[in-house]
């Protein structure tokens, strides 16, 4: 059938019979039995890069984002400081600045850092004072209270901790946490340290371990009179509607704080830090696709040993009347075979592996008995993974591109195949 198709010389590009002898080349063979091998390797590494590229491109997608939401989200996307003088008139600030276009939140507050300590440990902490309505309306404190009330809060006293600074210290709603700062009543002997117990009304959990473990909310009145701050706040932390937009923003709230003003932004106070996770994404990207570019390698050597193995089926197919064109075409579909069916084996295997990462994750922590995902090492308490389709396709196409690059060389060898020389010599 094959040979009457050819001797017709009619026969359109990718006919039926070319499509038949490169399934049958790919087909397992005693002689050729190593050469089937080399093309399951080829297939088994397309799959498994294009797999692993999807996936780690997706965890690193998920990982900026998380880290982005919960950084944004707890410590707002601008930040305004007096030059001249004390924020005293923080209110009215504040209500010229919520009447703007595109500002969701303005929370007037008192920072300042003090040692945090309970009957069973002690460590830093960075304490925030702010008002009952301002934190109600920061969602990742707000809805994510696991013990305890905010309800009261300006009226109870009491302080709001992490998680995991209450299971450091050991303390849980009702107990009493005591806060020691250096900065306390000026005294003949020089300034004594200032030192409070305040009970735990509420304990949170943003899902970021650095927050989790520092973070210490109380009334604003009460951050006031402890830091001896004399009526003023320290910093406003200014939430957008959307967080790209601060630079248009900045002119607007100049204007409408109505006084000298410094102004910072979530760019500029973590800009090492999303530069530095840029950086190891690309870097990632370029590795793996190499991998990928390795295993496109293979389907190379692959296809010029089965050129060489089947060069008198070449030539004699070439005396039946088949065109250099027909030759090469069988063999740009067997290499492409492999390479495009491999490219959809790993887009659906990454696909399942980024959604269900979390879970293969706990999974293995669990089979190992051990934590693969700390933390304190990774600033998450779990392994995120955000899709981008567009990556996605990018990935697919390029591997793709580079198993057709790849088929090409050995296909020509095989259409250039003298089939006198291959009789002779086969």
């Amino acid at each position: 059938m094959s040979a009457r198709a050819a001797e017709s010389g009619s026969t359109r590009p990718f006919a039926l019979f070319e499509w038949l002898l490169a399934a049958r080349y790919l087909r397992a063979r005693r002689r050729e039995g190593f050469i089937s091998v080399i093309a399951g390797f080829s297939f088994l590494g397309i799959m498994l890069g294009v797999a692993t590229l999807i996936v780690v491109m997706s965890v690193m997608n998920g990982f900026r984002k998380e880290l982005l939401d919960k950084i944004v989200g707890v410590n707002g996307h601008m930040f305004i400081q007096p030059i001249d003088s004390p924020l005293t008139d923080y209110d009215e600030v504040a209500k010229r600045l919520s009447a703007l276009d595109g500002v969701k939140l303005v929370v007037p507050m008192v920072e300042g850092q003090a040692l945090v300590s309970s009957t069973a440990a002690s460590g830093g902490a960075l304490v925030r004072g702010v008002r009952e309505a301002d934190i109600a309306s920061i969602p990742f404190i707000a809805d994510t209270i696991r013990q305890g009330t905010l309800r009261d809060f300006d009226v109870k006293g009491g302080v709001a901790i992490g998680r995991r600074m209450a299971e450091y210290l050991g303390l849980r709603v009702g107990d009493s946490l005591t806060i020691v700062s250096p900065r306390g009543a000026a005294t003949a002997f020089g300034t004594a340290p200032r030192i409070k117990a305040y009970p735990i009304v509420a304990v949170f959990e943003i899902g970021m371990s650095e927050f989790d473990n520092t973070f210490v909310y109380m009334p604003l009145s009460e951050a006031q009179a402890y830091f001896n701050r004399d009526g003023d706040v320290s910093v406003i932390e200014v939430f957008l509607d959307n967080a790209d937009e601060v630079g248009p923003m900045r002119a607007r709230i100049e204007e409408a704080a109505g006084r000298p003003i410094l102004i910072t932004d979530w760019r500029q106070r973590n800009r090492t830090f999303f530069g530095a996770l840029e950086v190891e994404r690309n870097v990632m990207f370029l590795i793996l696709t190499l991998i990928v570019l390795v295993a496109a390698l293979n389907i190379v050597s692959g296809l010029i040993m089965l050129v060489k193995d089947k060069s008198e089926d070449i030539a004699i197919l070439r005396t039946m009347g088949a065109t250099r064109g027909a030759v090469m075409r069988v063999f740009l579909i067997t290499g492409a075979s492999i390479g495009i069916v491999g490219t959809f084996a790993g887009f659906l295997l990454g696909l399942t592996l980024a959604w269900n990462v979390e879970g293969i994750r706990s999974f293995l922590s669990q089979l190992t008995n051990s934590n693969l995902f700390p933390a304190e090492l990774y600033f998450l308490s779990r392994l995120p993974a955000e899709v981008d389709p567009a990556e996605v396709t990018t990935v697919v196409v390029m591997a793709i591109v580079l198993s057709l690059l790849a088929t090409l060389y050995p296909s020509w060898r095989a259409a250039r195949l003298d089939p006198v020389e291959a009789l002779r010599y086969g």
